[in-house]
């Protein structure tokens, strides 16, 4: 099977996805969801967001981190710093894994055009937040095709997967 580039996010029923730097939720069969989902493969992150996970380091997983500070470093040997988009698709090419973008807000836009299919968790419920699902994503380049419910997580979510048609 040929790699992909997807992105992977949790919303709420607004398209919330943050708030201060972090997950405006916490249920544990979600994460348990991204985990199965991305292990073994890459995660793209902006720097936001990695350093709101305390840049704590996904075990499993290589982790891309795009930034514009040429300074900005992570010494750790799962962890590349990358400085521009064209940087990332470069690395990508030349290895075999699928490559998860999973935020924020501007990493998802930059990648955009990119993306040969979306995993969406949807959670049942609305939060207080700060950080929005990018409002001008061209879903209709998208076609769904499959719907997993989780009615009996601790706070219910649907998973959204679609893939590019155009």
């Amino acid at each position: 099977m040929p790699k992909k580039i997807k992105a992977i996010w949790a919303q709420d029923q607004e398209g919330l996805i943050g708030q201060d730097g972090h997950l405006p939720w916490r249920i544990p069969e979600e994460l348990s969801h991204f985990k199965t989902t991305t292990m073994g493969q890459v995660l793209l992150m902006g720097r936001v967001t990695f350093d709101g996970m305390g840049r704590r380091i996904l075990p499993g997983r290589t982790s891309l981190i795009l930034t514009r500070d040429p300074d900005y470093q992570v010494d750790h040997p799962d962890v590349l710093v990358c400085h521009s988009v064209e940087q990332v698709l470069d690395w990508y090419q030349k290895q075999d894994l699928d490559l998860y973008v999973i935020g924020g807000r501007e990493i998802f836009c930059a990648f955009e055009d990119y993306l040969d299919e979306l995993v969406c968790s949807e959670i049942h419920g609305k939060f207080a937040g700060d950080v929005y699902f990018p409002e001008a994503f061209s879903w209709q380049s998208f076609e769904l095709f499959e719907r997993l419910e989780q009615p009996t997580a601790s706070i219910p979510f649907t998973i959204y997967k679609y893939r590019r048609t155009a």
